[in-house]
Parts: C-alpha cells; structure tokens; sequence
C-alpha cells in the first residue's frame, strides 16, 4: 500500500522502523529526544522512489549522456573554479596526488561547482528510501542512520538540508556513509562542511579518491579502434570494475589500441555509442576503475574525465573567445 504523505509516517511512536532505528541510535549515545523530532520531520515523498527508477546512466546513449556535462559553459566555470580555489587545489594535488581538473570535473558534474546541490530535503529522501524502497530498503536505512548521526555531531538540523533524490549531499553530492567516511576539514575550520564550504569539498574528493586507489601520474584511458558496426561478440564491455581483459584478447576480438599496451596488461574495455550508427572504443586503466568508486557508471567515469581534459586544455589556453565553442 502506498503510505499516507503525511509527517508522521515516519514518526517513531507510529512507524516500527522508526523506532528501530531511534532505538538504535540512542545505544550509541545520540538523544532520543532529538532523534524522535529529527524523524518526525520526515515526509514521504514517491517521487524519490520514481527518480530512482529513471537515472540518466540507465537510459541514455554515450553521446546524449555527454552532451549533459561537456557544455563549453560548464567547462569554462571548472577553469573559474579552480582559478578561485587555487590554493586549496594545489594542496590536494600535494596530499592526494588527484590533479585538480579531476577534482573540479566531479563537482562539476555533480553539482555545476556548488550551484545546484539538490532540491529534496535530505531526511524526507532518505526515510523513503529506507522504509519503502522495495530492494534497497537496508541500504538506505544505513545513510539514513549516518545522516541522523552526522548532522547530530555538527549541530545541523537535519531537517534544514537538501539534497539529492538519493540522499547525495553539499558540493561533491557525498552520500552520508562517505561523507562519515572520507569528508576532511581542508582548511581547519574544525568541521567537515560540504554543504556550503567548497575547500573543505576540494579536499574530501581527493581523499575520497585517494582511499579508493588512485595511482598519480598515471594515465585514465587509452583510445583504442574497433569494428564500427558495434563491439564483437565474446568480450563483455563497460563493466566498472577492476582491469580485467588482457590486450591479446581484445586484439584478437579486433580491438586495438592507440597507444604502447602490452598484449598482457589487462583493460576495461569500453564501448560506447556515439549515435545511432557508431561506436568509439577506449581502454580503461586503474584510474578509471578509481573513478567508477565514485559513480558506478562507465558513462559517468567517462563524463568526468572528458570533462576534466576540457578543463585541463583550457587553462593551458586561457579563456576562449566571446563566441567560442569548446569541440
């Protein structure tokens, strides 16, 4: 059944999940008091549970997918972003090893650098999901549960903060499980705010990435050339995991690369439609795996990276002219 769109669906006297994880909670030394008005203020929202069902990585073509991000725009607003950050990305780069057009793609695909950082209401999207998703209901219990105790230690109400259907928060649109878990206070304010403070985002993609592997001065991607009517039969293309076809197999299959690939050094292979009628090839590396962490799409890795090669070749350019386009 669907559940009433009242507040108090998710009131613990009312709701036994709720309560479960007011109970919970409490265990751990967070007020019951606080935990109880914090949930009452949840509202179930079905759109949340409808946004879930029609992700754009789901649905779209590699070239409709890039068209969203590789606007000259929103790579002219990475360049500004990290002209006004500068320091801060300097540091990153110094302690992460992460370069900082890669840091600034991920916000700018995330959020466009802080402009639009969600419009749901954190605690309404995350009680939805964690009470009425029908799959991953226990996921979503567990941000909701890292959310109530992230903003309880800082003193939010979290009742005040929006972000994305799926819970996503602040700058770089940390779910609150990696908000816990890789947010840093980049500028030693004494809190980890990715809300609205975007050194302190600066500074958590980069340990974000870094945790999860990320090998400096390595590269992302090789370009690569395959069969134009599609990739061939018998290698299984863009999953997001860790390097897992040798180049000898892909040559085999008619997949060659561009570049010095050794025909024993393994790949992510990658497909993508660039219409209706052709395919482009790229080989991923372990950076690009890195990226994936982050996302779980191929085309959301290769948005990003995409993205951060414009910023990158734009800065050694300087600014485009009044009525230039970025190709």
């Amino acid at each position: 059944m669907v559940p009433s769109l009242q507040a108090a669906d998710f009131t613990p006297a009312q709701h036994e999940g709720a309560k479960q994880l007011v109970d919970e909670l409490a265990e751990r030394g967070i007020e019951r008091d606080w935990l109880e008005m914090a949930l009452q203020q949840a509202v179930f929202q079905q759109g949340v549970l409808d946004a879930m069902e029609g992700a754009a990585e789901r649905r779209l073509r590699w070239d409709e997918y890039r068209e969203i991000f590789l606007q000259p725009e929103r790579i002219a607003r990475g360049v500004d972003f990290i002209e006004a950050h500068e320091d801060a990305f300097e540091r990153a780069y110094a302690e992460y090893g992460v370069p900082p057009e890669v840091i600034a793609a991920i916000i700018g695909v995330e959020t466009s650098y802080g402009r639009f950082t969600g419009r749901h209401r954190v605690i309404d999207s995350l009680s939805t999901l964690a009470f009425h998703h029908p799959v991953r209901g226990n996921f979503f219990r567990g941000e909701l549960a890292a959310f109530l105790e992230i903003t309880h230690e800082q003193e939010v109400d979290p009742g005040s903060l929006k972000g994305s259907y799926a819970g996503a928060m602040g700058y770089p649109q940390f779910i609150p499980t990696s908000y816990r878990a890789y947010a840093v206070d980049f500028d030693g304010d004494g809190q980890r705010n990715l809300w609205t403070n975007p050194v302190d985002a600066i500074g958590s993609v980069g340990n974000y990435f870094a945790e999860h592997g990320w090998r400096p001065g390595e590269p992302i991607y090789a370009e690569a050339q395959g069969p134009s009517d599609g990739p061939p039969s018998g290698i299984d293309f863009n999953r997001t995991q860790r390097p897992y076809v040798e180049m000898s197999e892909l040559e085999r299959a008619g997949v060659a690369s561009q570049g010095e690939l050794e025909g024993e050094q393994r790949v992510i292979p990658l497909a993508l439609e660039a219409d209706e009628s052709s395919w482009r090839y790229r080989l991923g590396h372990e950076n690009f795996y890195v990226i994936t962490r982050y996302n779980h799409s191929h085309l959301y890795a290769m948005a990003v990276t995409e993205l951060a090669e414009k910023i990158a070749a734009m800065r050694e350019l300087g600014p485009l002219p009044q009525n230039g386009s970025v190709e």
